[in-house]
């Protein structure tokens, strides 16, 4: 067994936005990065790239290639996914956690869980994630930005 950590923060900005998990969240702001800037999606990323001590998306995905410009994160999840499994690992389970002050990410949970057990090829309940507050404090208490922490089990197969 391997565990791997993940974190990524993105910056909310005017005219982008707000996807989390793969989901589209109504907000006045979203989040700006070189791809669709899917926070929990790369955090993701980086805890099985991690765990499989394969790097991280920076490596794979980097920000200065026009190629991910734009790019939906789940295609990168998809990849790494594939990545780590074509390096003997299955995925075991993952509990993400979303650190924003708004917008509200309660009744988006169930989709973005659904989203990421089929992206990683796992049942939904081997998939967990949470929505924090900051009670207002730091940059995702401000609202300048939204943070995700991510630790993810994988095995050995064979």
């Amino acid at each position: 067994m391997r565990v791997g950590f993940g974190y990524d923060v993105h910056k909310l900005a005017e005219g982008r936005k707000c996807i989390i998990c793969g989901v589209d969240i109504p907000h006045d702001k979203g989040l700006l990065g070189h791809s669709d800037a899917d926070v929990a999606v790369h955090a993701l990323c980086d805890s099985l790239l991690g765990a499989a001590a394969l790097g991280d998306i920076g490596r794979l995905f980097p920000d200065t290639d026009a190629e991910f410009e734009g790019i939906d994160s789940r295609i990168l999840l998809r990849s790494v996914v594939e990545r780590v499994r074509e390096h003997g690992f299955d995925i075991e389970n993952t509990d993400v956690t979303v650190a924003a002050q708004r917008p509200k990410l309660m009744p988006y949970i169930e989709k973005m869980r659904e989203n990421m057990a089929a992206d990683l090829g796992i049942d939904i309940s081997r998939v967990n994630i949470k929505a924090t507050t900051t009670e207002r404090l730091g940059f995702e208490g401000r609202g300048e930005g939204i943070s995700a922490y991510v630790v993810s089990l994988i095995r050995e197969n064979g």
